[in-house]
């Protein structure tokens, strides 16, 4: 059986160049054209002993290197005359071409070693698809999670409802004798909220226009919800209130 021993790999003829510059610590823009390539091809050398396949590109590179080097031996009037076969522009360095594949390849090899190590860092994290939690969207809404909305937000909505009815006087010792008892509206609010799928406005609770009536239903309001037979919500600051039934509040409220 054939015993193939598998050596450092590369990625191609530049990757082998850039690998021989760093190891030799040669000047990638002044490169030893003789040195590189006794180095490249002893690398050659080493693929075929150990039986390894080697790419054309490989192949072709080593006669661009043994072309440069030759090139840049020749006597500058071997140099005029044999212009024509190696194709260079008068006085250009024969290792120009070569030095901006290295740079250029070299570019895009870091580049791409970036990439790689941003890769693993992701690697390091851990993420799983949304969750669905639709199913505690009711729950939400009952324990009013979504602002705490207090007494003082309150106050700011009956002062809001105020000015729109525009009520601006203040409240006086005489709503303590209005003829609406506070029971009486609370339980026309349940039904208000009851007939309208469990959820209202807070400024539909006030229909009518007298400063009494506001008053109590405001209290009436605040009554049900020292109760906990309402919960109120407001989507974002400054947005309007709804006044919500709780489950099981007609239960408690006639207990």
């Amino acid at each position: 059986m054939q015993y193939n021993v598998k050596i450092e790999a590369f990625e191609g003829p530049l990757d082998l160049l850039l690998h021989l510059i760093n190891r030799l610590e040669i000047d990638i823009y002044d490169i030893p054209v003789s040195e590189i390539t006794e180095q490249y091809l002893i690398y050659i050398h080493a693929m075929k002993e150990f039986q390894l396949d080697i790419a054309s590109e490989y192949l072709v590179m080593a006669a661009t290197l043994l072309a440069i080097k030759s090139k840049m031996l020749l006597p500058k009037y071997e140099e005029e005359e044999d212009e024509e076969f190696f194709d260079y522009e008068e006085g250009q360095d024969p290792r120009d071409e070569l030095v901006e594949r290295l740079i250029e390849y070299k570019k895009y090899k870091e580049a791409a070693e970036d990439l790689k190590t941003l890769e693993q860092e992701r690697g390091l994290m851990y993420t799983k698809p949304p969750s669905d939690l639709s199913q505690y969207a009711e729950e939400d809404r009952a324990d009013n999670t979504r602002l705490d909305v207090t007494l003082y937000d309150m106050l700011g909505a009956f002062q809001k409802l105020l000015r729109r009815k525009k009520l601006q006087k203040p409240v006086t010792a005489k709503i303590a004798r209005q003829e609406i008892p506070i029971e009486r509206r609370m339980e026309e609010i349940r039904g208000m909220l009851s007939s309208s799928g469990g959820r209202k406005n807070f400024n539909d609770l006030f229909p009518e226009m007298e400063r009494g009536h506001i008053v109590v239903t405001f209290l009436a309001i605040l009554e049900l919800m020292k109760r906990k037979e309402v919960s109120v919500e407001q989507e974002g600051n400054f947005a309007d209130i709804f006044i919500s039934a709780q489950r099981g509040a007609n239960e408690v409220g006639h207990h």
